[in-house]
């Protein structure tokens, strides 16, 4: 192959992530000519609307997964955590990179955490996830949808929309944007649990062997067991982001994992909640075991209910 085409959003973030990738594969094929091909998608079209109430996160990857299967382009670098547990025939999760900082953060002008913040104060945040997290931790906190790129949702905290902001850290500390704001403040995932796959990338392929394999250098150990355990979790919840999950796997040692996990009503009013310690020789059944363990205890109707209200 001479030539490897990676399609990618025209936001900031993705352009980053897509040449942070191209970077990382040139370093092992110096000779290869990798070109960057852009797409609009409709999740970044959809700018008025809270995603799960248009079809989850499937929307940032529908036209690069169609430009890959019509031949326009060989992989595409997303998000993991935008991307959905199951693919469309011809398509793959072909490597996942190592995991940056997964945690999220409190961005704000006058607050430096969630405790700060006065009674009442306005939060911005269209996940379900962070919403429940948030309702958990301070129940008085009013919650306002955000949505929009990066720069535009720290615009919105800036014109005073927002007494603060949550976002991935990740996608702040990549742009190096953390100066755009007085406080930065990341939160501890024993408080607020990531979503599956979160400051991880995934680099989805079509199913051609010789694309997968040149692409597979860059499948980073670590993050391939803690995402296939996030992941797990999650497909057999048949949960997305139309439901409130927040689900992250630790390495602790050569031996052990830990695993966190949460699922509930966006209020807070209702969670089923669990942390394990497991056997790392077992991460690939891990993540279904633990959300059979979640279904037991009422998550499938929990979850129901959850997505019924959602929005409403």
């Amino acid at each position: 192959m001479k030539k490897l085409v990676i399609a990618t959003r025209r936001s900031q973030l993705a352009l980053w992530q897509s040449e942070y990738v191209k970077a990382e594969l040139q370093k092992h094929y110096p000779h290869l000519e990798i070109q960057l091909q852009e797409f609009v998608t409709k999740g970044d079209k959809i700018l008025d609307v809270p995603l799960a109430k248009i079809g989850g996160k499937g929307l940032f990857t529908k036209e690069l997964e169609v430009a890959m299967l019509n031949g326009e382009a060989h992989l595409a670098v997303h998000s993991l955590k935008d991307v959905p547990t199951q693919f469309e025939d011809g398509l793959t999760l072909a490597a996942v990179t190592k995991r940056f900082d997964p945690r999220d953060a409190l961005l704000s002008n006058k607050y430096q955490t969630i405790e700060e913040l006065p009674q009442g104060a306005v939060i911005g945040t269209t996940s379900l996830r962070r919403r429940m997290a948030i309702k958990l931790l301070r129940p008085d906190i009013q919650l306002k949808d955000l949505r929009g790129n990066i720069n535009t949702r720290i615009a919105k905290l800036n014109a005073g929309e927002y007494d603060a902001i949550i976002l991935a850290a990740t996608g702040v500390q990549k742009l190096k944007i953390e100066n755009e704001v007085k406080y930065f403040t990341p939160i501890d995932t024993d408080t607020m649990i990531p979503s599956m796959g979160q400051a991880t990338l995934g680099i989805e392929t079509t199913t051609n062997e010789e694309i997968i394999k040149l692409v597979s250098v860059l499948n980073d150990r670590n993050a391939h067991i803690e995402s296939t355990i996030e992941r797990g979790f999650v497909d057999t919840l048949q949960g997305g982001c139309q439901v409130p999950i927040g689900v992250k796997a630790t390495i602790l040692d050569e031996k052990n994992i830990k695993v966190q996990a949460i699922v509930g009503m966006p209020d807070g009013s209702e969670t089923i909640s669990d942390e394990i310690v497991e056997n790392i020789d077992n991460f690939e059944t891990i993540g279904q075991n633990l959300a059979q363990a979640f279904i037991k205890k009422g998550a499938t109707e929990l979850l129901k209910r959850a997505e019924a209200v959602a929005f409403k």
